[in-house]
């Protein structure tokens, strides 16, 4: 289901700031929930799961999280249908959706994150461009979450953007 996800104030206030922060404010939240999350991630390369394990408390809240950049690695880690990505490529709704599934099913979690695109500097073969990121989040008890996102910048900031936007993105939600 690919929601529209508005920058509300408060989403617009989450963005601002730092990721260390962002990741305690989550790992809180999480723990008063008594939910766990678990990341499946391909052009943030892990960095929204070391955010998390630098969060005090972890292991109330993270249990692991999947770093899959390969096609072959979607498929065998998060059980991504290689038809899935024939059809729509690793860059899609669909992808990010089944990322978001595979990885709460292995890890047995109920909360979920999940990121795929293309952080640079270049773009897909298929002309799309770098900066181009889908992401899912998984909440218990209902269907996978998506939206889409153009960041701009070099790598290194379409990274830390992805990773803000995933992390104030599940604060949000949770807190609705």
């Amino acid at each position: 289901m690919n929601e529209d996800i508005t920058l509300t104030n408060n989403m617009n206030a989450l963005l601002c700031l730092p990721i260390p922060m962002l990741a305690a404010q989550l790992g809180e939240l999480l723990t008063q929930k008594q939910l766990r999350v678990t990341t499946a991630e391909s052009c943030t390369g892990g960095q929204i799961a070391t955010a998390l394990c630098a969060a005090g408390d972890t292991p109330a809240f993270f249990g692991c999280g999947f770093v899959s950049f390969t096609d072959e690695a979607k498929s065998t880690l998060l059980h991504v249908k290689r038809e899935t990505l024939a059809r729509w490529t690793a860059v899609s709704e669909q992808t990010a959706s089944e990322m978001v599934q595979g990885a709460c099913t292995v890890s047995h979690e109920p909360v979920g994150i999940a990121v795929t695109g293309y952080a640079g500097p270049d773009g897909g073969e298929d002309g799309t461009p770098a900066g181009t990121v889908w992401f899912a989040w998984a909440l218990p008890g209902q269907a996978p979450i998506t939206a889409l996102r153009h960041f701009a910048g070099d790598c290194e900031s379409v990274i830390e953007q992805s990773v803000k936007y995933a992390l104030a993105t599940l604060i949000t939600l949770l807190n609705r």
